[in-house]
């Protein structure tokens, strides 16, 4: 891993390989539903410049803008938990078609896995398949979560990038980082620059679930939570500038 002033001078990649968590809610306009093409048009715009300081780049996709399995969980529902769970992991694949085809139509090698067998129209994820098209310069798609119900996208998200030995986990949101609170309803709200895993526990941040922070905190797998619709962003991110939230191990609490 390259340090920060080779990263910077050179204009080559902090990390080598990064594991990109995208929430479903980022592949439509705000307040809507179902997929806008222009925005997942920038994702992939912003994907491929990322990817050409050579990093590798795996792509964890959520699946909330078409169905969130929460949606059919109330005691009138006459679907089962579960089986909601699954209807939501397939929301993802679509996500995970859509963004593919925006990232090929810029030139971009990829791969669509997904964690639920669909031979017709993606590759099943395999640990060491998925390496193997890292190292080739190809970005992977991820879809479909775990496989398993009752396990949200952030936590498919922590273990893939376990798996993949990835450097670094980024996940992309449509806020500047952690907050001390919710700023859109309070306007004193701080964001943090930096922040260990503890803290995220003890305040009840909201940066990812809670078994996605215990893993990544097990395993000391560095969260960069920023602003994914700040143009740039996601290559700044890759490239190891300074932005969003770091949360990671022995780190003190820094206010921007």
């Amino acid at each position: 891993m390259a340090d920060d002033a080779e990263a910077g001078s050179t204009g080559r990649s902090k990390y080598r390989r990064v594991v990109l968590k995208i929430s479903g809610e980022s592949f439509t306009h705000p307040g809507e539903r179902g997929i806008a093409m222009d925005e997942v048009v920038q994702i992939a715009e912003q994907t491929q410049r990322a990817a050409q300081h050579g990093t590798e780049i795996a792509i964890v996709v959520g699946g909330g803008n078409i169905l969130r399995g929460a949606h059919f969980t109330s005691g009138s529902s006459s679907i089962q938990e579960a089986t909601a769970h699954y209807m939501g992991m397939l929301a993802t694949v679509m996500n995970g078609l859509a963004l593919q085809d925006a990232l090929e139509s810029l030139g971009c090698a990829t791969r669509l896995s997904t964690a639920i067998r669909m031979d017709g129209i993606a590759e099943p994820y395999i640990r060491r398949r998925a390496r193997r098209h890292l190292e080739k310069g190809r970005i992977v798609i991820l879809a479909a979560g775990t496989g398993s119900p009752f396990v949200t996208t952030d936590t498919a998200a922590t273990q893939r990038a376990l798996e993949l030995e990835a450097d670094i986990l980024l996940k992309a949101t449509r806020v500047d980082g952690v907050y001390s609170d919710d700023p859109e309803k309070n306007p004193h709200a701080v964001l943090y620059s930096e922040l260990n895993y503890q803290e995220v526990q003890q305040q009840n941040l909201r940066v990812m679930d809670s078994t996605a922070i215990a893993q990544s905190m097990e395993h000391d797998l560095p969260i960069l939570v920023f602003n994914y619709r700040k143009p740039g962003n996601i290559d700044k991110a890759v490239r190891g500038e300074k932005v969003g939230t770091l949360v990671c191990s022995n780190k003190k609490v820094a206010k921007v």
